[in-house]
């Protein structure tokens, strides 16, 4: 699977949020990342072709920018605009994104508690990007269950850490948000970790790690037969 990241973010370079996200974005040919202001200008023509082939060439498409006013900023409308053409992305005639995947990663700096009925913004997330779920609706792509980080810059370590993974699974993991999905991807990852680079501690502690993971879904998986004879 190929992913393509379409960041849109006027000062990215400032954005300690952007930064440790793609401090964190794996080194593999499958993921591409694509930051729109930092290959536009605001008075420069977007490439359309080029975008439509980018897009044509990856199989999930993921969205990335900080939630500004309940949308996106100027630039990523601006290329839905001028990109996601009738003819292209969806028409009679071709649907070229027809089967990819489509999803979001927001950067809010609201607490989540707000965004919901009686919060002070009043609606839910899913609310407020029905938008981007009637673009995937339109051109036949499938939605993904968003990636929404809420006021980055008051997260603890720990948080943190569990963002990065997050993430990295968002851009290279099963569509499938399952603990399952998330168990098998974290020991692929694991797996594919050099040992060479542990030394003999490291090695004994990941040996432990996967075991551990293992045991547990031994566990969960005779609880679900259990519950299935009930």
């Amino acid at each position: 699977m190929k992913t393509l990241v379409i960041i849109s973010h006027p000062e990215i370079d400032d954005s300690g949020s952007q930064q440790y996200l793609l401090s964190s974005v794996p080194q593999t040919e499958d993921v591409t990342i694509h930051h729109l202001e930092g290959t536009y200008s605001a008075s420069q023509p977007i490439d359309v072709e080029k975008e439509q082939q980018l897009l044509a060439a990856h199989d999930r498409i993921l969205f990335q920018f900080p939630f500004y006013w309940y949308s996106s900023p100027p630039m990523l409308k601006r290329w839905q605009d001028e990109v996601l053409l009738e003819g292209f992305a969806y028409g009679k005639r071709t649907h070229r994104l027809s089967g990819k995947e489509f999803g979001l990663i927001l950067v809010v700096g609201v607490p989540e508690k707000e965004y919901q009925a009686g919060g002070r913004e009043g609606f839910a997330i899913s609310a407020l990007t029905t938008p981007f779920q009637a673009i995937a609706r339109k051109t036949g792509m499938e939605y993904l269950k968003p990636l929404v980080i809420f006021q980055f810059p008051y997260m603890k370590e720990h948080e943190k850490m569990a963002l990065l993974i997050r993430y990295q699974q968002m851009l290279t993991g099963d569509k499938s948000d399952s603990l399952k999905a998330r168990e098998e991807w974290i020991v692929e990852q694991l797996e594919q970790t050099d040992r060479n680079l542990l030394g003999a501690t490291g090695d004994l502690v990941l040996e432990e790690v996967l075991s551990t993971i293992e045991d547990n879904r031994l566990t969960l998986d005779e609880l679900e037969m259990l519950l299935d004879n009930m």
